[in-house]
Parts: C-alpha cells; sequence; structure tokens
C-alpha cells in the first residue's frame, strides 16, 4: 500500500476516541502497477451524496402512522443503484444528521439502547448501500458520545470530522487530538473514458457546526471542544493534497451563508469554496436543495444554480429525509501530471413528485434490502409509538400557529411553566415570575403535510414527539424586562410588514424566517404591530428601530425595562440558537438535564390524572394577537388539509380560501380590522 495509506493508518490509531478508520468496501488497494495517464485523459466521477436523513430509514410517517411516499433511505437507496448503473465511476456519502429526527431514532436512544453487539437500525440499512465515507452532523450530539460510539462502530464504512477535537484541558492547541479522523485518502480504481484503468488518490474531509458546543453542551463540556470550519480546512486541505490526495472532496455539515465569513460560522460552505485545493462541496444541514430556486439571483455572488457550482466549485445540497439523493459529475482530466476536475454539474434527484390534484406520486420503488434491514425495529416504533398514556380534551394543531395564540405551542409552555415551578421552590429564584418560550416545530416547514394535528381523546407517545420533535433539554434564563422584548421583537421578524394604506393583496408571512424561531412568550399579554418594520431580520442583525411589540404587560401591568424574570426554554435557544438579541449561556439559571418533550410528558400525564381522567385541556390562553390594521387583505399559507379548514371556521379573522399553491399550501385570508377570537 502506498505511503500515504500507511500514514493514514497510523492517524487512524491514535488515541481519538473513535478510530472507524477501517476499510469502506470501495477501497482497493492497487496489486499491479498502472501506467501513467497520457496527457488529457478523462474520468467522469460520479459523487452521491445523503444527508440529513433524521433516523428516516422507511416511507412512513410514524407521528401519522401511515406510509409517506416523500421520506424515507428506502426510496433514496433505488436512486443510489441508478445512479451507480448509469455512471462508470462513483463514490457515496452520507453527510450526518442520521440518528435522530424520528421516532424510530428516539426509540433506539431512550427505550432500546444499544448493548455490545448491538446494530443500530441506520447502520443495518447503510451497511447494504456501500457507503464509502460518512460526516458526522451536529445531531449526532444529542444522545451523548457513548451511544453515538456505540451506534457508529457497526458502520460499514469510515466516519470522519475535522473540527472537533477531545478537551484536554490547557490552551496549547498545536497538541489538541480529533474526536474523529479529520480526513481521509482513499485510493480508488477508476475507468477513462477510453476503458484503462487509473488510481487516484480520492480525499475526504467533513465538519460540524462548532455551535454543537452550545446545543448539546450537556453531552460535550469538558469531553469535546469544536473549532472554526474555515481555518480547519485551511488547516487540513494542503497537508491532505501533501499526502497525495488528487481530489479533495468537502463534506460539510453545514449550509450556505454568503455573508462575509465570521469565525465559527454555523453555515459556512460558501467560504469553504474559497479555500484552494477544494475540488467539490457535498453539504447539507439547512434542509434546502443545491442547486434550487432557493438561491436565484446570487450570481454576482458566485453562485451558478445552472451548473450546480459556488465561486466555480462543484456543489449540491439533497434536502432532507432522504427526498433527494446529491450529484455531482465530475471531469477529472490528467494535466501537468496531475488529475483536475476540468468540468461538473451538480444535480438534485427526487423521490417523489406531486400532480396537478396535489396527490404524491412515488418516482421509485423501496429497496427490498433496505426495507428487510429495519423491518423489526419499525414494528417495535409503531408499537411504542401508539400506546395511549394520557387524553386531551380537545384537538391539538399547528394550523395557525404562525398567525394566532395556539395549542399546540400552549402545551410546550405550560409544561415548561409547570416543571420550573417545581424545581425553583425554596430557592432564592421562587419569587420571580416566570415566563415561558415556545415555538411552532411543524408549521409547514417539512412540506404542506407538516403541521400537528391530535384529535381529542387518546394520547400517545407519537403525539409527544410530534408537539415537541427534538430532543432540546430544558433551561431556565434569568432576564430583565427590556430583553423579553428584545426577543419577542426578534420573533416578529416572522411577518412581513402590512401598509395599512395599500390597496392591493399583501402576504404576511415571510418566508426567509424560519417557523422554529417564531418563539411566543406566555406568561405576559403583548399584541404584534405588522405595520411596523420588523426590527431584527431572520439573523438576529438589527435593521431597524421598529418596535412591533406593544402592550407588553405582566398581570396587567407594563412590564419595565429592569424588570426581573425567569424564562424557561430549551438548550438550542438559552445557548444562542437562532442568534436572538442577548440571549446566552451566560444569562442560564438553572441548567436541567431533563428533557423538553419528557417534561410536555410528564405534564399531560399529570393534567389528565388531576383532571380525573378526563385528560388535559389544551385551549390556547390567547396572551397575544395581532394589533389592528386597517388593510383588509392580508394573507397567508397554511395546511391544506379538511382539518385545518374547518378548524379555521372557529375564528372569525382567519377565512380559507379555495386557492392552493404549486406546493399544496392552502391559501387563507386574515383579518386584522376586528379583534382576534
Amino acid at each position: 500500500m502506498k505511503t500515504k495509506l500507511l500514514q493514514l493508518a497510523v492517524l487512524c490509531g491514535t488515541s481519538v476516541l473513535f478510530t472507524g478508520c477501517s476499510g469502506s468496501d470501495n477501497n482497493h488497494e492497487i496489486n499491479a502497477p498502472v501506467p501513467t495517464p497520457v496527457q488529457g485523459t478523462q474520468i467522469e466521477l460520479r459523487l452521491l451524496e445523503t444527508t440529513d436523513l433524521h433516523a428516516n430509514l422507511l416511507n412512513y410517517n410514524y407521528f401519522a402512522d401511515k406510509q409517506d411516499d416523500k421520506v424515507g433511505l428506502v426510496k433514496t437507496a433505488a436512486l443510489i443503484h441508478q445512479a451507480r448503473e448509469q455512471a462508470t465511476n462513483s463514490v457515496l456519502v452520507d453527510n450526518g444528521d442520521l440518528i435522530q429526527g424520528s421516532p424510530l431514532g428516539d426509540y433506539m436512544a431512550k427505550v432500546k439502547s444499544l448493548q455490545a453487539g448491538d446494530v443500530h437500525p441506520v447502520y443495518k440499512a447503510m451497511n447494504t448501500l456501500n457507503y464509502d465515507v460518512a460526516n458526522i452532523g451536529n445531531h449526532e450530539f444529542n444522545f451523548g458520545i457513548d451511544f453515538l460510539k456505540e451506534a457508529i462502530n457497526d458502520a460499514n464504512f469510515p466516519y470522519i470530522s475535522a473540527n472537533v477535537f477531545i478537551d484536554d484541558g490547557d490552551a496549547d492547541e498545536h497538541n489538541d487530538e480529533p474526536l474523529f479522523s479529520p480526513y481521509l485518502i482513499q485510493e480508488k480504481t477508476f475507468k477513462d473514458t477510453e476503458g484503462n484503468s487509473h488510481t487516484v488518490n480520492v480525499g475526504f474531509i467533513g465538519f460540524v457546526p462548532p455551535q454543537i458546543m452550545q446545543w448539546d453542551k450537556a453531552n460535550l463540556e469538558g469531553k469535546v471542544i469544536a473549532k472554526d470550519i474555515v481555518a480547519m480546512a485551511n488547516k487540513y486541505v494542503p497537508q491532505m493534497k501533501l499526502e497525495g490526495a488528487d481530489i479533495v472532496i468537502a463534506i460539510p455539515h453545514s449550509g450556505l451563508d454568503i455573508a462575509e465569513h465570521k469565525t465559527m460560522e454555523e453555515n459556512a460552505s460558501y467560504h469553504l469554496s474559497k479555500v484552494a485545493g477544494i475540488d467539490a462541496i457535498l453539504f447539507g444541514h439547512a434542509h434546502a436543495n443545491f442547486p434550487g430556486s432557493r438561491y436565484e439571483g446570487m450570481s454576482d455572488k458566485g453562485i451558478d444554480i445552472e451548473k450546480g457550482t459556488v465561486n466555480g466549485v462543484a456543489a449540491v445540497m439533497p434536502g432532507f429525509w432522504g427526498n433527494h439523493l446529491g450529484v455531482i459529475d465530475l471531469t477529472l482530466q490528467y494535466d501537468d501530471g496531475q488529475w483536475q476536475v476540468s468540468d461538473s454539474q451538480s444535480s438534485l434527484k427526487a423521490i417523489y413528485e406531486t400532480d396537478d390534484n396535489r396527490q404524491t406520486i412515488a418516482l421509485v420503488e423501496n429497496d427490498p434490502e433496505v426495507e428487510a434491514a429495519v423491518t423489526h425495529e419499525h414494528a417495535e416504533t409503531r408499537s411504542w409509538v401508539n400506546e395511549p398514556f394520557a387524553k386531551v380534551t380537545g384537538p391539538v394543531n399547528s394550523f395557525f400557529a404562525l398567525v394566532n395564540d395556539d395549542p399546540s405551542i400552549q402545551i410546550v409552555t405550560d409544561a415548561q411553566t409547570w416543571y420550573t415551578q417545581k424545581i425553583v421552590q425554596g430557592t432564592e429564584l421562587a419569587e420571580l415570575p416566570i415566563l415561558s418560550a415556545g415555538a411552532p416545530f411543524r408549521a409547514g416547514r417539512g412540506g404542506a403535510d407538516d403541521y400537528t394535528s391530535i384529535a381529542q381523546g387518546d394520547i400517545a407517545y407519537r403525539n409527544v414527539a410530534d408537539l415537541y420533535i427534538y430532543p432540546n433539554v430544558l433551561k431556565v434564563l434569568k432576564l430583565s424586562g427590556q430583553e423579553v422584548k428584545e426577543w419577542l421583537e426578534m420573533s416578529a421578524g416572522q411577518f412581513n410588514q402590512i401598509n395599512a394604506h395599500s390597496t392591493t393583496t399583501q402576504v404576511l408571512i415571510n418566508p426567509a424566517f424560519p417557523s422554529y424561531n417564531f418563539d411566543v412568550i406566555d406568561g405576559v399579554t403583548y399584541k404584534i404591530d405588522v405595520a411596523q418594520p420588523a426590527r431584527y431580520n431572520s439573523k438576529g442583525v438589527k435593521v431597524s428601530d421598529g418596535e412591533r411589540i406593544v402592550s407588553l404587560q405582566y398581570q396587567g401591568k407594563p412590564v419595565t425595562a429592569t424588570q426581573q424574570f425567569l424564562v424557561a426554554t430549551n438548550n438550542y435557544r438559552a445557548s444562542g440558537g437562532g442568534n436572538f438579541p442577548n440571549i446566552a449561556a451566560d444569562k442560564i439559571v438553572i441548567d436541567s438535564p431533563n428533557e423538553n418533550r419528557q417534561v410536555v410528558a410528564d405534564y399531560i400525564a399529570y393534567q389528565s390524572q388531576k383532571n380525573a381522567g378526563k385528560g388535559l385541556d389544551p385551549s390556547a390562553d390567547m396572551n397575544w394577537e395581532f394589533a389592528p390594521n386597517s388593510h383588509s387583505d392580508i394573507q397567508f399559507f397554511s395546511s391544506n388539509s379538511l382539518d385545518a379548514k374547518a378548524y379555521s371556521n372557529q375564528f372569525g379573522h382567519i377565512q380559507a380560501l379555495n386557492e392552493t399553491n404549486e406546493d399544496g399550501f392552502a391559501l387563507y385570508k386574515l383579518d386584522l380590522t376586528q379583534p382576534n377570537n
């Protein structure tokens, strides 16, 4: 084997916690000499990527307990086979956020767990597909390092991550040891366009958002540290080239932010395209499609959505939950004694499409090997999520969570308040008023069917996971009244400014603002005046002096700037997730180890039992509303389901219109000339 591969073996044998470097099935040792390529020789190489699968292995929605052909590795696998058959040479990578995100992932981590010798169903499925390498995503750390170690040790492919290091407790960066192999160089045998075989050394380097240290502080503090993505690329890519990598493929679990680079940036893929030596970028994390319409109009920033390049570097991001396969077709040409990328084309292969009636049409059949590999765990998960443990006295949904106080958020905020009240008893914090923040996690982000909808009656774990889809941990902050107001001003960026004097239709919801950042804070009352400009943009940057939050009161009295509050939230928000002003980990006064989702389940069970078994009343307390606006033609999109349209009839200010958009969302009219009800 070549010296560079011996060096890699030494790297993998260091005292990192995970090695995972034992060979991919697609690594080849060359037993016979291969002649030097002649000038101009070309190789067509296809790069394939899956990302953000979030434990969606089968085409199944556990929340709805029914088949869903819009998700699942079982479908993506069929596209992988097709793509390989169409190409002479190919490699396959996964870009993380793999073991968390569906009830199956929760079941394996929280109920069944993993013992020595057990194989996580994620790897039972993926091991049938001969992946070459995988990168670590931020959600891999949600269940702790020990669980992650036990899960990935049965992967038949190696793992990489270049910016997570063991915390050795000293300030010397030069002796930091990586938690994973930062990169791999795999010796591949590819055929050129004339059918001749050549050895090409393919380098892979992976990255994770450094914000893992905030988002999963309880699991990671004192164990690991994270470093800047671009800085680690600048460190390792030249090293990879010196060790013989002919081409370098970056696999960042990081989105595409074209703003000026900042140290420790979460979404750094754009800036990776400027690192010398990187030939292709297979990225993820943002749950978006690249190339795609979301990135139109950015050609002046070096974004070419026709070819799928970023500053001339081939790039692809294939959505989430297995709904697309990412494909980059590279042309490698041998010139001046080295292989170089002479051309590229990026594309996305979808597992489904929708017809004119917005019905889902599966474009591929289920892959039988993937399906068979996880049948047992799938059945166990279905049984577990459907076991009733409490009741609710009315329906719970998130159809109008972005325009009205909402029962799905109310249950979460009430549960967080209930928990916080218990744990502050007898402490110096007990005299402070308690507020609670919650956001609509399922408000259409994943498509027109991605809404919480729980019927009156029995409630099971799948319903709790539907209400709170992330395994976040509850945290409590101590904030001033002014900081609470700024928090709400940031949340109010969810809305476009409405011109009360305009005579044209105006759309209320700002699509650039993620719905999971629309925090409602319970315990205070307030109004949102959308006639005013947003004070903050979706990045948390102050863009105006607008004040949308009016009539902010606590127990009927105006909130003062210096008034002190406890605010219950989650570890993501409390540690700066979402870039909310003045919200940071140094404000945390209760560092709870309890998951928000478990708190919600415990609260529902407690209230159901307290109410003589009749169930929890999920009604929203209507603590916020929009300030009146004289413009009478304000519209927004939401669920097209019959339940959503029927639910809209309960509100005099929400009217369903007989129209849907190309993505299957229904159009609604919002009348702010009358009080919400």
